[in-house]
Parts: C-alpha cells; structure tokens; sequence
C-alpha cells in the first residue's frame, strides 16, 4: 500500500529538466508554472486551465478527430492546417467549382460552406479516476484484464456522458499507471470559411514536406455554428455561429530569436518508453516494410490522379494522408540510425537495472523477458505489417474482412438473419463509406500489387498454405486475378450486394473469388500468426506498465509527462534557431523571397498563383510585414508536438495567437520515439502571413474585422 500511495505522489509531482520536452497535461499545469514563468510567460496558472471558469483551454478544440483548431473570434470563428481541412475541402469541390486548387473565401457568413461529417471537441473537464480503475483491474492480466476494462470504460463514459449531453472518454497515461476520465463537448455543424488554393497550403508537397526551410500557407478556416441556446446540433440553417467562452486575440508584432512559445493542442501518439530491442524491431522490420507498401501503393494512385481529375479530387485526401507517414518512416528510421537511439536506451535500460537493484526489484529479470519475447516476434513483425498496411489497405478486402464475422455466423446452425441484423447494417454502411472515398480502376491495380508483394515479401511457412487452392494465385498471375475479382464479385456489384444483404447466402460467400481470398488470408493469421503477436502482447503490456512505474518510482523527485494519447497537452519553449549540420545554420524564420526562389509556374508542388507573385514584386505586403520590411511566411521553435498537433495554436508569454504549427522537422524525426533536445524544432505558419492572405489574396476583410488583431 505504501508503495502505491507513493507511486500516486510521484505522478502528481514529477517535472523534467528540459522545459522545452514535455508534453503536459493542463489540468496539472500549475506544477510548471514557476519553470514557465521563468522562460517568460506573464500569465497566471489558471488563466491557461481553470476547471470554474473560463480559460485558454477553452479557446483549442480538437479538429475532426485527428488534428487541433483554435477559436479565433467571439464567433465561432476557428483556424486549423490546410492539410487538417484538406478531405472536408476536396469533398466541397467539384471540377466545375474546385475549391482545393482555387482556394475559397466567404465573404459572409451566408457563403459558408457545411463541412459534412466534420466535428469538433471543446475539453470540458478531466478528472483522475486511477483509484476507481484499480479496485476493478488490480491483479488481472491478459484477456480478463482486457475484458475488465472495456467493461468498465463503458460503464463509467455512459454515467458520465449524462444522457448523450457530453461526450465521453476514459484515457489511459503512464501505459496504465494513471487513468483519466474527460468530457467533452461535440460540435456537429462546422463550415468551411476559408482556404488559401492548394499550390499555398501544400507548397513545396512532398520533396518540402518535413523540412527547413519551410514556406507553406498550412492554414484553413472554418466557423463552428450551435442552436440557438449555444449547444450542439445538427447542422440547420437555422444554426447560429458558435459562442464561445473563450478566443485567442491575435498579435501581428512577429517574434525575435528566443521568444517564449507555448503550444495547446491534441498531439496523437509518442512511444518514447519504447524498449532498446522494440527500437530494433521498427528499424529492422516495421519501418522498412510500412515504406515498402506506401510507396508502391502512392505509385499506383499517381497514376490514376494524374490522368483524371474527377479521381484527383476523390483520392487526394487519402493520397496526402498516406504519402505524409510515407516520408515520415523514412525520417524515422534515419533518425534513429543517426541519433544512435538503440545504444542511448540501452545505456538507460541498464541504468535503470542498476537502479532496480539496489532497491531489491527484480526489473533485470523482466527486461530479460520482454526481450526475449521481442525476439521471438520478430520473424512476425513483417507479416503483421503487411497484414495491416498491403492486406488491409485494399477496397475488396476491406468490404469482405467486414463479411468474417457474418460468415463465421452463418456457418453455425443456429444463424438467423435478424440476430445478425445490425451487423448487416454496418457492414452496409462501412462498404458505402469505402467506396464513396476511392476509384474502382485505382483498387484494381492496387489490389494485384499487393497480393504480389505480400507473397513476395512473407515466408512460405506463415503465407497462407489455403492460398494455394486459388489457381490465378498459385500461377502468380496477380494482374489476372484483380481483374476477375474486381469484374466478378459480387461485393463490388451494388445490386448484389443489397441483395445478398436482404438474403445472406453462405454458398455465396464460399464461391466469391474475393472473400475466398481474405477469408484464407484471415484464417491464416487466426492460425499461424495470432498465437505469436498474442504471446508478444501477453509480455508486453504488462512489463509496460511495469517499467513506466519503476521509473516513475525512480525520478520521484521530477515531473513527468506521459505519452501522447489524442489528449490535450500544453507545450512550451522558444523561438529558436539551429545548425543541422557541421558549417551550417538554419535561421529562425522564411521570408516571401524565398517562395518566390523556389517558385516554378506549373509544377505540381512549387507553383503559387500569380495574384501573390505580383503582390511580391510590388512588395505590397499591408500592415502584415515584418519591421525589416519583408514579409515572413513560417518561423520554428523548438516546442515538443507530434501528429494530432497539426493546426495547434502558437502562443507568446501572453497567450495570444502567433502562429499555426504544422509540421517538425527532418534531423528530429526520431522524436516520437527519443525527444532530442538539439534539433527538435516545431515549423509554424506565421500568423502575419495567413493574415496577409487573407486580406491581400483573399480579400476577405470582413475576417480580418472579426479577428481581435493586436
């Protein structure tokens, strides 16, 4: 008991040496507040969280699921990435009106755009739960310990949610350690307001994406709307713009080298407790493969974007999306050679060890274990990821996975269609949702490749002994085999599909070429694969949670921050510079100038239009430039984000807006995994600039009026 009440003190007191690391809760952020003073800022505690009244917190949402917005207006009025608005602005477009390429402005609020299907979540309060989890979860492990907590979870986020008015989460910290229960409030009805064209937001695309120097006008805008009692609803024209409790004033001052900058957003996802061996595996097995499968598979899409527009439109969503982690497992992997990540967590590990043994643990027996077993995984590891990313990643397969379960259903004696009505209905309504999102002749071609790669790249042993009952496949005549299935199944065929839906028949699940192919592949992985990345699981969630609180206990007298989880954080840091390498050093800020020296009309990733390039050569940049006399497009500071920080609001010591954050840079790409302190760098779209645009290009001035511009 007294080891358990100490581990419960440790969490609440911890703190890291490196203000600039860290990825912080703020509900706990009073317990930085002395470290952020002294780096600058001039707020109190309570104004960047107060769970009685309003605060900074109440200005950042969490945007579409995946990314971070902020309200920049007593009306609702929001700002996220370009690349965060990107799906809900190609979804708006048309060949005849093409908002992503053009760029769209509302020049009143009668012109905005619904965003169908785009949400966001207004924090509301989180409270620690950890005592409440462990009296249900304490002593059980595996499958029980699982099975306790999805039970638990929903009991508890169904009591909280109080009757559908709030939406609820149960959030793991610590891997376990800690649990936090949080509220939300979901906005339903959000509009599309604003958006630079695509040649701004994406500019520099792929061969830019991840580096410094940067020139990108990663920015949209969109306003969220509420009922007339300010609440959420569906959206209605009749829906009036969003009040909120609180909204970022905007500063138009710029910053220098070494200005505070503190970052609010929803960072998605940090392994940086990873073990030395589990960094092996992603260099050795997961990364390279992941790599492998994208880049043949954003091939194929190229090619099917570039001759079509309407396809260009339907696919470029999930092409930039795909393409972006693409880039970043190269970085990844590069990074973790470089930084030589291995050798330091093994150096950390045996520290710990160490450490253990003179306080009479036995952790060099666990390490001993979960080594072990990644070991034993490791022959795996590319099966498992082939599964996900190749197997998984395809239309058909996806629609016939979704059937599994329905045909393990329908082999026993007792099926009946209406016991397995609703999964019907979802699996009909996940189909609509794949196909609405994708080309037909695209999937064909993607489908062949990736059953090519997938026999090509797993050994005979764990691939699939069932596959050789299917002839096209045996021959290896991939190309013959998307087409009959891509021409035949009846999964592809609407009217077949409904009516095999009305009336499931199991002899045509056996006959379909398509499920005859995913139900093998899935059997296979039931029987030659699960037991393997069970047994894994089986060590490693345990020995996590094991380790985080040995550490934990370790650095009892420090802050420490937990993972990243889609959960709220506050960051902060500085403006700053830095050398990448020997004899060269990057500056903190890009200018207009070196857009137009990388600008070349008509490419694909440095065009711009040529409204800016004549605004450029007249040097007519409003009130938006910098005292120097040029206009600055991005700025870097050396803040701790990661994916889901995308569209995070960059704040001064005062807490107002000075930029958005989009993206890191490539000499830190390790950071998800190992933080390092000299050259991870956050690459901010300067606020001067998307103000220029706005006003300049887009002649929105009614959005400048809004905005509360210091």
């Amino acid at each position: 008991m007294k080891k358990i009440v100490y581990l419960l003190v440790a969490l609440a007191t911890m703190q890291t040496a490196k203000a600039d690391e860290g990825m912080w809760l703020p509900y706990l952020i009073g317990k930085n507040y002395d470290d952020m003073v002294r780096k600058g800022l001039v707020l109190s505690s309570e104004d960047l969280y107060a769970a009685n009244h309003s605060s900074l917190k109440d200005a950042i949402v969490q945007f579409n699921g995946g990314c971070t917005g902020e309200i920049i207006s007593n009306s609702g009025l929001l700002l996220t990435n370009h690349h965060c608005g990107y799906d809900a602005i190609a979804t708006l477009s048309t060949v005849e009106k093409n908002y992503l390429d053009n760029g769209f402005w509302a020049l009143s609020k009668e012109q905005e755009l619904p965003a169908v299907g785009v949400s966001v979540l207004f924090l509301e309060s989180m409270e620690d739960v950890t005592a409440q989890v462990n009296k249900v979860i304490a002593g059980l492990n595996g499958e029980a310990l699982m099975k306790a907590l999805t039970g638990l979870k929903k009991e508890m986020e169904t009591k909280a949610n109080e009757g559908g008015k709030f939406y609820t989460t149960l959030k793991e910290y610590f891997n376990g350690n800690q649990y936090i229960l949080i509220k939300y409030k979901k906005y339903n009805d959000v509009r599309l307001v604003g958006t630079p064209p695509k040649s701004l937001g994406k500019y520099g695309g792929d061969t830019d994406n991840w580096m410094w120097p940067r020139h990108t006008a990663d920015f949209s805008m969109f306003r969220v709307y509420a009922n007339e009692n300010n609440e959420p609803a569906d959206y209605n024209k009749n829906n009036k713009p969003y009040r909120p409790k609180n909204y970022l004033a905007v500063s138009a001052k710029g910053v220098q080298e070494g200005d505070y900058a503190m970052i609010f957003g929803y960072p998605g996802r940090t392994n940086r407790y990873e073990t030395a061996a589990g960094v092996d595996l992603a260099i050795q097995e997961v990364n390279p493969s992941i790599v492998a499968i994208r880049d043949a598979r954003l091939a194929i899409m190229r090619k099917h974007m570039q001759a079509n527009k309407a396809v260009y439109l339907k696919l470029t969503s999930t092409y930039a999306r795909i393409a972006n982690y693409w880039k970043y497992f190269i970085g990844q992997t590069e990074q973790l050679k470089r930084l030589q990540v291995v050798n330091q967590k093994t150096k950390e590990e045996e520290q710990f060890i160490a450490w253990s043994n003179k306080n009479n643990y036995n952790y060099a027996k666990e390490f001993e274990n979960i080594n072990a077993a990644t070991k034993a995984y490791k022959p795996y590891a590319k099966f498992v990821t082939y599964y996900g990313e190749a197997f998984r990643g395809c239309l058909v397969n996806k629609i016939a996975y979704d059937c599994y379960d329905l045909y393990k259903k329908m082999k026993k004696a007792d099926f009946s269609k209406d016991s397995s009505s609703k999964l019907i209905e979802q699996i009909k309504k996940n189909r609509a949702s794949y196909i609405k999102a994708t080309d037909l002749a695209m999937e064909q071609d993607w489908f062949a490749m990736s059953a090519e790669m997938i026999q090509k790249n797993l050994t005979k042993d764990q691939f699939m002994p069932a596959m050789s009952k299917i002839a096209l496949l045996k021959d290896n005549n991939y190309k013959a085999f998307a087409e009959a299935i891509y021409k035949k199944s009846f999964l592809l065929d609407s009217a077949a599909f409904e009516k095999f839906c009305a009336n499931p028949s199991l002899k045509q699940l056996n006959e379909d070429l398509a499920t005859q192919y995913v139900f093998a592949m899935v059997q296979s992985y039931d029987s030659l694969i699960k037991s393997h990345v069970d047994a894994y699981n089986d060590i490693k969630v345990p020995f996590a949670k094991s380790y985080l609180k040995g550490l934990l206990e370790m650095k009892s007298n420090q802050l420490m921050y937990p993972d990243a989880n889609s959960t709220m954080r506050i960051t902060y840091g500085a403006v700053k510079s830095y050398e990448p390498t020997d004899g060269v050093k990057y500056k903190f800020y890009t200018t207009l100038n070196g857009l137009a020296a990388k600008y070349k009309a008509g490419d694909d990733e440095f065009d711009a239009p040529q409204a800016l390039i004549d605004l450029y050569k007249k040097k007519d940049y409003g009130n938006w430039a910098d005292a120097d006399g040029t206009l600055h497009t991005c700025f870097i500071t050396n803040n701790d984000i990661t994916g889901g920080n995308s569209g995070s609001p960059v704040l001064n010591a005062k807490g107002e807006l000075i930029g958005a954050a989009f993206d890191g840079n490539w000499e830190a790409m390790s950071g998800d995994i190992a933080f390092d302190k000299k050259y991870k760098r956050t690459i901010v779209c300067d606020v001067r600039y998307i103000l220029f645009l706005i006003d300049k290009l887009g002649n929105a001035q009614n959005l400048i009026q809004e905005m509360d511009i210091q």
